[in-house]
Parts: C-alpha cells; structure tokens; sequence
C-alpha cells in the first residue's frame, strides 16, 4: 500500500470542522450542557411495573417541563430516573409533588427509592476546571515522558495531535448536541480518550525511531510514511476490535450508557486519524526545519 503525506488536506477538514462548531457556539448552539453543569433536579423512582417512557415523559411535558432526560433502568425496566434543568433551588418541592402526582395516576403503586437531589452549577463549575487540570496536567507529563523517550519534536507532535483530539471532540459535542449533553459521562470520555491517543502515535513513533536509525540520511517524511505503512495492520485490528465493543454498546445500551459511548467513538476515530495522517507528518516537519538550521 503506497502511503503519502496527506496532512495539510487532513488539517483543514479538522480545521474546518473546529469552525463549523465555533459558529454554531457564538450564534448560541453551543455544546449542550447537561444537569452536573447547568445545575437542577434528579428524581428516581420505582413505578412496581415495567416502564414506558413515554408515559413519563407525558407527566414531564405536561408540567411544561422545557429540558429533560428520562433514563429507565432496573433488572425489570420498572425504575426510571428523571433529570430536570433550569428549577430552582425553591421550586424542587412543588416540582417533585406535581411530579409524582402525575406519575400516580399511571403508576398508582410508584415510590421514591432514591433521594431527589438539586446539583447547583457550582458543582459543574468544579468538574470543569478538574477536567481541564487533568488535561493539562496530563498532555505535560506526557510531553516530558515523550522528548526523553524519544525527542522533543515528538513531544511537540504528539501534544499537538492531543489536542487536535480534544477540540475534534468537543466540535462533534457542538454539532451534534441534539444527540449528546455535557455531562461527567462525556469528561470520562475525554479523559479516556487522551490516553487512547497517546497510545497510538507511541506506537507509530516508535517506529519511526526504529526506521530513522537505520536511515539516517533518508527525508523525514519518507520514513513517517514507511513506519504509518508498517504500523497499519496493528492499527486497524486495534481500532476495529474497539469500535465493535463501544458501538455495541452505543447501539444497545441504556442512554446513559450511550452517553458515554458516543463520544468514545468520536475519540477513536479521531485518534487514529491525527496519529496516522497528522501527528508523524508534524514531527517530519519539525525535523527537517530542524535539520536545516543545523547544517546553516
């Protein structure tokens, strides 16, 4: 298979896709942000009967609920878990009660078997800058593990491709927000997916080191594209043994599940774009500006 440097071409699709996303967030269809960020009310109930959702979310539209997650869970579908944004930290009770007189005349036998918590946004406020923290703590430690490993132009890159992934994550949140809420599912994800990213631009890295040692003399590029070439079986039993798993669980698990999911997908395939089309071209480039200051 003949492999070629693709990049720049890659890099305005990422680019353009990052922009798609800004435009949406500063005409006010930002990422959608779920209750750990916004703040208001979980409720969980246990209806003694199999669930149908629909029935819930009837009760929810008919006290004008506007933003509203429904999630029914148990070994017999009879436990459903209710998250309402924007209430009021005053409004909880008469929320709950109108709530749960609704639910009682479809569900007669319905009982509260967890406590009715309001999450305030200062709690998303803190998940977000510990989310950040970690990110950041993280992409430096793994810029010092790299340059000593390897060099620093490969710190650089594979900080680079890090980030790359972030952002083509947190566009996909934006663009599709009509499927996926911000939530501490979705920093799971992020945080995982830093280290999944990582780990496959190590794996093409090295052997780049492998082939630059025996080809010193050779163009940089040239031995990026031998080492994604040599390193492309791995990579695509790696990745598709993955996505079998988590779209099985996108597919069939429950909603918070997918919620999940979804943005592992995201990551993975970003991941495995930026490590083979992007990260190992940024470090050739680096290299051979490198290697121009040294011989003037």
């Amino acid at each position: 298979m003949v492999i070629k440097n693709r990049s720049r071409i890659c890099l305005c699709i990422s680019c353009a896709i990052i922009v798609i996303a800004l435009i949406m967030t500063i005409f006010g269809h930002g990422i959608n942000l779920g209750i750990d960020f916004e703040g208001g009310l979980s409720m969980q109930y246990d209806l003694k009967a199999a669930v149908a959702k629909g029935d819930v979310e009837a009760v929810l539209n008919g006290m004008e609920v506007s933003s509203y997650t429904v999630t029914v869970q148990g070994a017999s579908g009879n436990e459903v878990n209710i998250r309402i944004k924007d209430v009021a930290k005053d409004d909880i009770q008469k929320v709950q009660e109108t709530f749960e007189t609704g639910i009682k005349e479809k569900y007669p036998e319905a009982v509260s078997i967890g406590d009715v918590n309001y999450v305030g946004p200062v709690a998303g406020a803190t998940l977000i800058r510990n989310a950040v923290i970690s990110v950041l703590l993280a992409t430096v430690l793994m810029l010092i593990y790299i340059a000593i490993r390897f060099d620093f132009n490969s710190g650089l890159s594979a900080v680079f491709g890090l980030v790359h992934d972030v952002l083509i994550m947190l566009s996909f949140m934006v663009i599709f927000r009509s499927f996926i809420q911000m939530n501490s599912s979705f920093i799971a994800a992020a945080l995982t997916i830093v280290g999944y990213s990582i780990n496959n631009t190590i794996v093409i890295f090295d052997r780049i080191r492998e082939n630059a040692k025996k080809q010193p003399t050779a163009p940089r590029e040239e031995i990026t594209n031998l080492s994604i070439r040599e390193s492309l079986g791995r990579t695509i039993c790696t990745t598709v043994t993955t996505l079998i798993t988590i779209v099985a669980l996108c597919i069939l698990g429950v909603p918070s599940i997918r919620e999940f999911a979804l943005p592992i997908i995201i990551g993975i395939l970003s991941g495995v774009y930026s490590a083979n089309m992007i990260n190992g071209y940024v470090w050739a480039f680096l290299e051979e500006k490198r290697r121009t200051k040294k011989k003037a």
